[in-house]
């Protein structure tokens, strides 16, 4: 019970953890509520089912292109003869796992279409068929003023 009733002005000397329990809990909700918003907003990567119990060692390479179409994989400068190596390298080291990888272009939105383009081929060259492009996910409004509409087909 979270107090005692008593007749007597005696001092309360016992700890009632009831409202820190609650908090708690309270917490723990709002955590789980956002860590699931979360995860939905994540890159959505189809996982390889395992017969045997055991996970595949699937691996996932970051290349990005800043605004002045300079080249980085996991973060590090890079040429496209040093991409392709990488890959080709990754690709062996992971698939002798019985893995695969995966490959994530984010791309500067002012560069140009063709430079992400010359990536996604260099990493399809390269016997890459999964990867996506990363964006930032924002609402869409319902109709935006001025856009003018995309032409749908019948």
């Amino acid at each position: 019970m979270a107090s005692k009733l008593s007749t007597e002005d005696d001092a309360i000397v016992d700890i009632n953890i009831t409202p820190f329990v609650d908090i708690v809990l309270v917490i723990l909700i709002i955590f789980m509520v956002t860590a699931t918003t979360m995860a939905k907003q994540a890159l959505l990567v189809e996982l390889p089912d395992a017969a045997s119990g055991e996970t595949a060692k699937d691996t996932s390479l970051g290349i990005q292109l800043d605004a002045d179409g300079r080249l980085y994989l996991d973060g590090e400068a890079i040429t496209e003869n040093g991409l392709r190596v990488r890959i080709r390298e990754e690709r062996k080291r992971v698939e002798a796992d019985g893995g695969k990888v995966v490959v994530l272009i984010a791309a500067d939105q002012g560069i140009a279409y063709g430079l992400v383009m010359r990536v996604m081929d260099v990493v399809k060259q390269e016997g890459v068929a999964r990867f996506a492009l990363n964006i930032d996910s924002v609402p869409a409004p319902p109709e935006a003023a001025g856009a003018v509409p995309l032409p749908v087909e019948p």
